[in-house]
């Protein structure tokens, strides 16, 4: 079949007709999410390439959008799922014996995995339309007047792709990508009305930059850091802490504006990367091709990193799905490692009202599906007058991030609810449910695992999510494992307790199991010939 080459103006908008029949199809998220659909995964990372490198094992990263074959379930729901390589069939068995009340049979029959055989860096998306044999077969496998496509993040290839397949994007029209922006995150706090740190607009060299930091440290002359931040940057991977104190003889009042400056330029080279193999040199050139900002790095001797999670439905209305507070690694603290949820009861309704609020905004401004905003919270001992947290919020991801899938994964595993008025999930048992998720449980002598010896381990230490008690851990990126030793995990519990002990018993199980002699052990055992 061939397809007509549409130029850009008409692609834009036959990308908008298909996202209308959204709005006509589903009048609520209700009934969007337990609705008969055919559904088409696309779980690309169409971001800076460059970046993404920055994140060991980043090509298992299409696994993380796995918990969408739980969508199963739904006896009338139809998937196919893409991928670079093939994912491993104890994999998909894995996720689909998750599945409560569901024949492990019938939910196979309506799955289908397809793969570009592709291991190239070129985001799947643009894979996908360099193939239209493999277009040709999604199209076939779909019935469009029930069809949608999800993805990890739009951009203009997804937009392309939904216009290629005549299916309508569940996602953020691309043109509004800005608003995810480092720089465009910051327009909307202020246009909201949230608070959040002072510091600069788009930045696109290393001379704005000297000017930008030196305009922030004139209006905060205590400040002890600032952080630099990549406009497109990915988990954190893309900050640097600017330290301000080895320069503290060249502080406002002490020094002119032209000394101030060039002191500060002299210090870019010894900026603290979030990065392990970043430069300044190399940073510098990502300046000018993807804009940067510089802040004001908020110092605390208690200081938390929550979030808020929302998606915006397509008749716009503004919907808040989950609090969390972010596990965060790294030099300074800055890379997105995991998260517990819920955030803690002291500020978690403020994060909701705050969502809200930046929801609102982005709604008006046309956006559609998931938002996270990403927030810095330091404690006010001792300070009748204010509130015990300050909040401030410090970017937006109009994407899936990585509270997205372990949120999910609960609400598609229990078929429950998250309540607005108190923040907490229940199931439909009336249970609240709690759980602490990583993408990055990372350990030398995890490499070699393979995805089968992950299942042996968690059958053997009976680690697996029980649908009965609704607590267990599941896993993902299990792609991961055997190359870099990494895995990621979310481990539900009834209580914020017996999520963390389950999250702790499985890194004991991992331990227990890889240490040297077991290795040994398993060695001799597979050694052994056929029969024995």
């Amino acid at each position: 079949m061939q397809t007509k080459t549409l130029s850009a103006s008409e692609t834009a908008a036959r990308f908008h007709q298909l996202q209308m029949q959204l709005r006509d199809r589903w009048h609520s998220m209700e009934l969007f999410d337990g609705s008969d659909a055919d559904i088409v995964v696309i779980p690309s990372l169409s971001l800076d390439q460059r970046e993404l490198l920055k994140i060991e094992g980043v090509h298992h990263y299409e696994e993380r959008l796995l918990f969408s074959l739980i969508r199963l379930r739904n006896p009338r729901t139809r998937l196919v799922y893409l991928t670079s390589q093939p994912l491993h069939p104890s994999v998909i068995d894995y996720y689909l014996q998750l599945l409560p009340g569901i024949p492990f049979s019938h939910a196979r029959d309506r799955l289908l995995l397809l793969s570009t055989y592709d291991s190239s860096l070129s985001p799947l998306s643009q894979k996908i339309l360099d193939r239209p044999r493999l277009l040709e077969r999604i199209r076939h496998a779909v019935q469009r007047d029930r069809a949608y496509m999800i993805c990890y993040n739009s951009t203009e290839a997804e937009r392309d792709l939904s216009v290629q397949l005549d299916i309508p994007l569940y996602a953020l029209d691309p043109a509004l990508l800005q608003w995810g922006t480092k720089s465009g995150s910051r327009q909307i706090f202020a246009e909201a009305g949230v608070p959040h740190p002072d510091g600069s607009n788009s930045l696109w060299n290393a001379e704005e930059l000297a000017n930008a930091a030196n305009a922030l440290w004139e209006r905060q002359p205590t400040l002890k850091r600032m952080v630099v931040k990549l406009n497109e940057g990915f988990s954190g991977e893309g900050n640097a802490i600017l330290d301000l104190r080895p320069i503290q003889g060249v502080e406002p009042g002490a020094a002119s504006s032209e000394v101030r400056i060039k002191a500060l330029q002299e210090q870019f080279s010894h900026l603290k990367f979030e990065a392990k193999a970043e430069t300044w040199e190399n940073f510098s050139r990502r300046i000018v091709e993807l804009g940067a900002i510089v802040e004001a790095f908020l110092e605390g001797e208690e200081k938390r990193s929550p979030s808020v999670q929302g998606r915006i439905t397509p008749t716009g209305e503004v919907e808040i799905l989950s609090t969390h507070d972010q596990i965060l690694g790294g030099p300074s603290g800055q890379i997105y490692l995991g998260c517990s949820f819920p955030a803690d009861e002291a500020y978690r309704l403020r994060l909701q009202e705050l969502g809200l609020r930046i929801g609102k905004n982005l709604a008006e401004k046309g956006a559609m599906e998931r938002f996270g905003i990403d927030f810095v919270a330091v404690h006010q001992p001792d300070q009748p007058d204010k509130p015990a947290w300050d909040i401030q919020a410090i970017e937006i991801n109009l994407r899936k991030g990585g509270t997205t899938h372990p949120f999910m994964t609960l609400k598609f595993l229990t078929n429950g609810r998250y309540e607005l008025s108190s923040g907490l999930f229940y199931s439909q048992q009336g249970r609240p449910k709690y759980y602490v998720a990583t993408d990055n449980l990372q350990k030398d002598r995890y490499q070699g695992l393979l995805p089968n010896d992950l299942m042996d381990i968690i059958a053997q230490h009976q680690l697996h999510f029980d649908t009965s008690t609704e607590t267990g851990t599941v896993f993902h990126l299990i792609g991961c494992l055997s190359e870099f030793g990494k895995l990621g995990l979310t481990s539900i519990g009834n209580s914020p307790q017996q999520a963390e002990e389950m999250y702790h018993r499985l890194i004991r199980a991992l331990d227990e199991e890889t240490r040297s002699g077991r290795e040994e052990e398993r060695s001799q055992l597979t050694s052994l010939p056929m029969g024995w």
